[in-house]
């Protein structure tokens, strides 16, 4: 079994000519947690610097770059997908606190359920009664009697 060229040593890179390593070292992978300490502008200058990174191994994997460049895209590209995570859950936080105490919440900030439930009534209008059968209640309550079965 052959192990394919991106399985290459991380040393060196995939030509035969045994290139030097590559100039940056192992990229520290961005941990969500540290990314929630960070303020919503610098979540997005990282994402643009991310991006900027990405665009440039792309242009090497075209142009026939090192196999560590390679592998170097799935982690930049998840490393994105966490800060696109992390910034959108901010927003619908923030969202969330100028929503609150209002009478009318946007559609993606209320509870999904199902659509049944959503439609169903609540549970002060499935109990409420009419004033005819409020007097009728109290004029005519359940009778109580002494001996029980």
């Amino acid at each position: 079994w052959l192990k394919p060229f991106w399985f290459a040593p991380p040393e060196f890179c995939c030509c035969p000519f045994r290139c030097a390593p590559s100039d940056s070292g192992p990229m520290p992978r961005v941990k969500a947690y540290e990314l929630r300490s960070k303020t919503s502008k610098e979540l997005l200058t990282e994402l643009d610097e991310q991006k900027a990174e990405l665009a440039q191994l792309r242009v090497a994997k075209v142009s026939g770059g090192a196999a560590s460049k390679l592998a170097k895209i799935k982690i930049v590209r998840k490393a994105i997908a966490r800060i696109l995570t992390v910034y959108n859950q901010k927003q619908k936080a923030e969202a969330r606190k100028a929503c609150k105490g209002k009478k009318y919440v946007p559609l993606d900030l209320r509870p999904k359920k199902t659509r049944a439930i959503r439609r169903a009534l609540k549970v002060e209008q499935k109990y409420m009664k009419t004033p005819r059968q409020k007097t009728k209640a109290s004029n005519f309550p359940m009778r109580r009697f002494a001996v029980t079965m």
